[in-house]
């Protein structure tokens, strides 16, 4: 069947997956439907603590066995190493057929790749996959579906109740003896803990794993011991210095430099540049160094941001210290500068399902002006691939992309024109992750193409002294550059589907195709 982004989607895997092909984003405006529940253990015969002595005895109190779910959070990034010391030991139980639900999964859990290769892992449903796990998943290596997910669609799947997590684990930075956690306080904080909260709030049991147990109360707390079924005292459940990738850092690159130019002075001149304006960016080093550049001209203009939202670091949280931006809503700290900020008094936590559920009764990327995002493809139809590489292996994630492009009033994606040799702006993305419909503003280094659908956005910038191109001129002077390149080999097995937020499927990924070459 066809959706609405022109992609086949294999009748089969409707049939087993039970779910829709994508219809436009806004298809699901007034849906109404019930929220699912956790089974919940009462405590009313307590003897005051919920420590159990290790992360092995906490999977037998919570009565771990084949086919379960497992939720995980991600705000530790490449420093995670909570998933990974829950699953070795699940693997040493001798434990089959596991899902994993995380909000993300990186290079940090290479570990994982043997589970999927002995059955102790068939499932994953994540934001995304880097590393060595993506490859094993391209390679049909995974015995079921790896369902990809927004982090507003994680939350709609687990609120819905299409997802039941078993056993939830929250790495927690600071955590007292009956489960109170918070991202901050310890030795391996990580600011926030909201991928998680939906996990308490609807997994089965829950536990909190941490490395620093300090004495009740442990408040305001993050995540509430109402929550919580068990605590788990570690030697470490992450390094906090891997929290940064290197992508999250200014540039010094001159290319990046000037698409980063280019972005602000778009922002500027679109018409919601303004006091009181609201805006997103990413980790990328041209998103930074537009942030920056665009904090100089909010001083020159006397131009206050009211909040920036998403996931955070040093120039957005610098705003806040110079007192350009009233409020920022944090889902995810990027870098330590970010993570330290958590104290500000302005610097609000908020839960994944606040800023970007599309299921709830209204998400922060809702009043959102500007969101600047990044994007391995964009094609001549303005849908973004941020998951699958030119090489057909899984290597990023969704995040916050789709989430945010469909709520924002101005969405920019910043691209080079060229990616090494392949170009990022081309005929048909490989995967389509984010829907053309939700793009407006496609920034590259050889110029910018405006979505023909936002007329308003081209008839304000007819006067603005910037390198507008259609998008095909700028597939066509990459194509003309580099040429245009072959295709990606797959098979016909299907070993992802890309979730839209809603839960529709806008694209699936499969296998790529492995070629040998016969000896001399």
């Amino acid at each position: 069947m066809i959706n609405a982004v022109g992609r086949e989607i294999p009748e089969e895997i409707l049939q087993q997956t039970g779910k829709q092909p994508f219809m436009g984003s806004h298809h699901f405006d007034g849906y109404e439907y019930k929220k699912d529940g956790p089974v919940t253990k009462c405590v009313i015969n307590s003897n005051g603590s919920k420590l159990v002595d290790s992360i092995h005895d906490v999977l037998v109190k919570c009565g771990i066995k084949d086919g379960m779910t497992l939720g995980f959070h991600h705000h530790f990034r490449d420093g995670d190493y909570v998933v990974n010391m829950v699953m070795e030991e699940i693997h040493k139980m001798g434990i089959k057929d596991i899902t994993i639900c995380a909000s993300s999964l990186g290079k940090a859990h290479d570990k994982l790749v043997e589970m999927i290769e002995d059955g102790t892992i068939v499932e994953i449903q994540s934001s995304g996959v880097r590393g060595k796990i993506g490859q094993a998943i391209s390679e049909g290596k995974l015995k079921g579906l790896a369902i990809m997910r927004s982090h507003g669609g994680r939350v709609r799947a687990i609120e819905s109740g299409e997802v039941r997590i078993d056993i939830a684990f929250i790495g927690a930075p600071t955590c007292d003896d009956y489960g109170n956690c918070r991202g901050i306080g310890g030795k391996s904080d990580c600011g926030v803990l909201s991928y998680s909260m939906v996990d308490a709030d609807y997994a089965d049991k829950v536990v909190a794993v941490t490395d620093c147990l300090v004495p009740f109360p442990n408040f305001p707390a993050h995540i509430s011991m109402t929550k919580v079924d068990y605590v788990v005292v570690v030697d470490e459940i992450g390094n906090p210095d891997k929290i940064a990738t290197g992508a999250a850092k200014p540039t010094s690159d001159m290319r990046k430099l000037m698409m980063a130019d280019y972005c602000t002075q778009f922002v500027v001149n679109a018409p919601y540049f303004k006091d009181g304006f609201s805006y997103q960016t990413g980790v990328g080093g041209a998103s930074i160094a537009s942030t920056i550049s665009l904090a100089k001209i909010m001083k020159e203009r006397n131009i206050r941001m009211r909040f920036g939202v998403g996931g955070l670091t040093k120039p957005m949280c610098d705003l806040l210290e110079n007192g350009q931006v009233d409020a920022l809503l944090d889902t995810q700290d990027f870098d330590l500068n970010a993570v330290e900020s958590v104290i500000h008094p302005k610097h609000f936590r908020i839960s994944a399902g606040e800023y970007a559920d599309p299921f709830n009764k209204g998400a922060v990327v809702n009043k959102l002006d500007y969101v600047i995002l990044a994007a391995l493809e964009v094609d001549v139809h303005f849908n973004c691939n941020v998951v699958v590489g030119s090489d057909g292996v899984i290597t990023g994630a969704q995040g916050g992309h789709p989430d945010t492009a469909a709520g924002a009033k101005c969405t920019i994606v910043i691209s080079p024109l060229l990616q090494g040799r392949i170009p990022a702006v081309c005929t048909d993305v490989t995967t389509v992750t984010t829907p053309g419909e939700s793009v407006d503003v496609v920034i590259t280094d050889y110029g910018i193409a405006i979505n023909p659908l936002r007329q308003d956005l081209i008839e304000a910038m007819k006067d603005v002294d910037l390198p507008f191109k259609t998008i095909e001129e700028l597939r066509d002077i990459a194509y003309s550059i580099v040429g245009e390149p072959e295709r990606v080999q797959f098979e016909d097995k299907v070993v992802g589907i890309i979730e839209s937020r809603d839960g529709t499927i806008m694209d699936v990924v499969r296998k790529i195709k492995t070629f040998e070459f016969a000896g001399e």
